[in-house]
């Protein structure tokens, strides 16, 4: 028996412009996109060789709103594996994406914090290879 995690679901304001982001800044693909109701969609957007995907799911409520951009607390939230991390930090850099830690070599690879757009924290990681 195996598991995959298939998709997490991630917070947001506005589908068009999350996918903006998703795609343009980060360079994700726009995997899906459809229609679900008049104030639903199912949007998934891929990093580039990943089984995994973001649901961009549009917040619903007052208390789904009062989380956008701060799912886990203040914490890092998801984890962003690359194997060319200084092409891709230029990139991010490139885009006015805002680091809020610098690049620091820990035993696990090359790694910096970013904020996206709604504010949730990302590990970027170049993990070392053995």
């Amino acid at each position: 028996m195996t598991f995959q995690l298939a998709h997490i679901s991630l917070i947001i304001d506005d589908y068009d412009r999350a996918i903006d982001y998703y795609t343009q800044t980060l360079g994700f693909a726009l995997t899906e996109d459809k229609t679900m109701s008049s104030t639903k969609r199912w949007v998934l957007v891929t990093p580039a060789g990943s089984s995994c995907s973001l649901l961009l799911a549009k917040a619903a409520d007052a208390e789904q709103i009062s989380r956008i951009g701060n799912q886990t607390g203040g914490r890092v939230f998801l984890f962003l594996h690359t194997d060319n991390f200084d092409e891709y930090y230029a990139r991010l850099k490139a885009s006015q994406v805002e680091f809020i830690k610098s690049v620091s070599e820990e035993p696990h690879g090359k790694v910096a914090v970013f904020r996206d757009f709604y504010g949730n924290l990302w590990d970027l990681i170049e993990p070392k290879t053995h």
